[in-house]
This record gives structure tokens, C-alpha cells and sequence, in this order.
């Protein structure tokens, strides 16, 4: 890590030094429909004086400390830096054609390193043409036009982190080319047309070539008018809408010869699997309140893979559905309160390798400068129910600080 900062610092220095560079104050937050992080203030910008390149400096850091109380096990606890991210971003030549970088450095990001596997560093890397401001065209890496929390930055959630069914059914970061049409107001209907066309396995996958292919569409609706401040990115009503706000949306997902047990993420499989997900969402905003619910799922035909040196040894499609609810009041404190309810079933043909799951969350968030500096607590429990009519419940207590610019 010390390496990278250092050749961040020195690309900075030389930067600087090439030419008289001045820092500005407006005008450098990209607003990028494929990459709606959450941003409060404009972080740290550089532009030429000729306005041939901008560069924009940001980073973030969630410190957590979690108790957990598994049933059958000890309790533990566990205290570890969740994320720490680094993001670069801007234009180069013409601000029409821009770039974006987010590399991760935490472990729980990286994940663990094995030989033969790729360090997880990059997250995002990706080329941008924006003709105008309804028109967006990428080539790289970065999120997939999926469900709604998972497109949203972790750096805008209300609880510290996403739900059970983003985890198993969410369609992630992928290497690709995406389109996307952007017809937004705020005082009246309006909608979005995302598309993409993808390789499938995720971020940092060079394993082997590639012999299918992920088609990803999603349609956005706006019945009242687009959100302040670009509201659908971050979760909670902090910007305190005057006038109900409500988004509805679809996502549809064929990956092709898929290689890992979750599409894009997972355990890879012992054979190629053709997967398909349907993700939709709503979120209602409103003097404070805000609520979202989402349904997701994932299907696949014989799901089950078997290692063909060893009958015993099996992966799986993670096939199923579930439901996320989530209400939450803001204070004008910056004190908000949150309370979440998710469930998921698996699919029969899995249902003997793994459980049915509720998940019960409340949570209290303090706001010191909205999403970008807070404090967050949050009390988890995990209903686990298996196909023998055994049960099991988990929970955790966790307290988390946010900070970045």
C-alpha cells in the first residue's frame, strides 16, 4: 500500500511541476451515472490552466468494531478498517471524455491472497464519453446497471452494510461497455435506460478466455420527478424532500456460461452455467422519511457442479429470491433511526445445501456531514432455518465511523 500512495504522490508532484496546475473549488463532481458514489463537497480538484486535463482526489475509510454472537460458537468480536478507498477521477483533452479510478486497499476488499489468483486492488477503471447530458458511454471496469443498493456507493447506506439478499443475488463489477440514457427533472415524470454488455466474471478475471457473454437492461421511473441532489444514490431523505419523491425500477440479467457460483462473484464453478436475474426496486422519500423495498432472485437449470476427479466435491448457482423492506426517519438532529426486514428462500433443487434466511436490523446514524462523516450503530439477527427442520440464529452488535471527502 505504501508503494501505491507513494506513486500516487509522486504522478501529483510531477503533475505539478509540468505545469502551473490550480485547484479548484466547483465544478470537478462528475456526477456519472455508472458511478453514483456518494459525494458531499467537491473533494480535491487539479485543472490545467488550458483545461486540457482534471483531476479530482478522493478518499474514504469505515472503521468497524463488531460483537458477534453465533449460536454453537464462542462469542467473539471482531475490530478491523472495512473499507479504505482511494478514487481518482476527471477529463482529459475535452471534458467530454473522462476517466474514473477507485482502488480498495482494506482487507475485507482485497480478500484473502491465493496462488494463482488476482490481487483485488482495482475496483474501477473506466473510460467515459458524455456527448451531452443525456447521453452516457463506458468501456472498463465498474458497477453493472443492477439493483439499487448495490449500484449505490457503501459509503451512502444507512446500516453498515447491505442485506442479506445483495449478497447472494446482486449482479457486481464487471468488465465491459455500457450505455446509458439519462431524462431526468425535477418537477416532472422521468425516467432512465441503462444497458450493458459484459464479460461476466467479475473484476480482475484472467483466468481463461471468455466464451460467453452478460447482458444486463434497466429501466428507471421517476412518477414525481427526479430526486435533490441526486437523491437515488444514498439512502435516508438527507436532503429532506419537500414534495413526495418516489423511484421504481427493473433490472433483467442473462449472464452466459457464467464461471462462478454467483455470476459475478463466488467460488468458481466445475462447469460453465447460463444464469438469470431479475432485480427490482422502489424508494420513497419525504420530509425525512424514507422507505425502499426490493426483490431480487436468481434461476439457472441444474444448478449443482461436481468436480470430475472427486464425486464429493461440489459447487452451486446460488438460485432463489428474496424480499428487502426498509423505513427510516431523519431527525432534524441528524440523529435518524432504521429499521430493516429481509428474507430469502433458495431454490428446492439447493434447498439441501442451504438455508432459508430472515434478517432483523435496526440501526441509529448520526449524521456530522451527511453520508461523508458519520457514526453509525447497528443490532443484526439472523434466523437461519434448514431443509431437516434444524434452526440457528446469529446476531451482532457493531458500532462503524465513516469518514472521507
Amino acid at each position: 500500500m505504501k508503494k501505491i500512495l507513494t506513486l500516487a504522490s509522486l504522478f501529483v508532484i510531477s503533475v505539478s511541476t509540468a505545469q502551473d496546475i490550480k485547484v479548484t473549488t466547483k465544478d470537478n463532481d462528475l456526477k456519472l451515472s455508472a458511478l453514483p458514489y456518494y459525494s458531499y463537497g467537491k473533494g480535491l480538484g487539479l485543472t490545467s490552466p488550458d483545461s486540457l486535463f482534471q483531476l479530482n482526489i478522493r478518499f474514504r475509510m469505515q472503521n468497524r468494531v463488531t460483537y458477534i454472537e453465533n449460536e454453537g460458537e464462542e462469542s467473539a468480536y471482531d475490530g478491523q478498517i472495512r473499507r479504505l478507498r482511494l478514487r481518482f477521477d476527471g477529463y482529459v483533452g475535452d471534458p467530454r471524455f473522462l476517466y474514473a479510478i477507485q482502488l480498495s486497499f482494506a482487507p475485507g476488499d482485497v480478500g484473502e491472497i491465493e496462488e494463482g489468483e488476482n490481487l483485488n486492488i482495482i475496483r474501477d477503471a473506466v473510460v467515459f464519453y458524455r456527448p451531452n447530458k443525456n447521453w452516457n458511454f463506458s468501456f472498463g471496469q465498474t458497477k453493472l446497471p443492477g439493483n439499487r443498493q448495490r449500484v449505490n456507493s457503501s459509503g451512502g447506506l444507512q446500516l453498515t452494510d447491505r442485506t442479506i439478499n445483495n449478497a447472494k443475488f446482486t449482479v457486481d463489477r464487471d468488465f465491459g461497455f455500457q450505455a446509458h440514457y439519462l431524462h431526468e427533472n425535477l418537477e416532472k415524470f422521468s425516467y432512465n435506460i441503462k444497458t450493458a454488455v459484459s464479460t461476466g466474471e467479475g473484476r480482475n478475471w484472467t483466468k481463461s478466455n471468455d466464451n460467453g457473454v452478460a447482458l444486463t437492461g434497466k429501466l428507471e421511473l421517476f412518477p414525481f420527478g427526479s430526486f435533490k441532489k441526486d437523491g437515488t444514490s444514498f439512502e435516508g431523505d438527507i436532503a429532506r424532500e419537500a414534495t413526495p419523491k418516489l423511484m421504481l425500477s427493473g433490472a433483467f440479467q442473462q449472464n452466459n456460461h457464467a464461471r462462478r457460483t454467483q455470476g459475478q462473484l463466488g467460488e468458481d464453478l466445475f462447469e460453465q452455467k447460463t444464469m438469470k436475474s431479475v432485480l427490482l426496486d422502489a424508494m420513497l422519500k419525504y420530509n425525512g422519511w424514507a422507505f425502499m423495498s426490493a426483490y431480487m432472485s436468481r434461476a439457472c437449470d441444474n444448478p449443482i457442479t461436481v468436480n470430475p476427479e472427486d464425486a464429493t466435491d461440489i459447487q452451486y448457482v446460488f438460485t432463489g429470491s428474496g424480499m428487502d423492506y426498509q423505513l427510516s426517519y431523519l431527525f432534524p438532529s441528524n440523529y435518524e433511526i432504521i429499521g430493516r426486514f429481509s428474507t430469502q428462500k433458495v431454490n428446492e433443487d439447493i434447498q439441501e445445501l442451504a438455508p432459508d434466511t430472515k434478517q432483523y436490523s435496526i440501526g441509529v446514524t448520526k449524521y456530522i456531514w451527511e453520508h461523508a462523516f458519520k457514526l453509525q450503530g447497528e443490532l443484526t439477527l439472523d434466523d437461519l432455518n434448514y431443509f431437516d427442520g434444524s434452526s440457528k440464529q446469529n446476531w451482532y452488535l457493531r458500532f462503524q465511523v465513516e469518514i472521507g471527502i
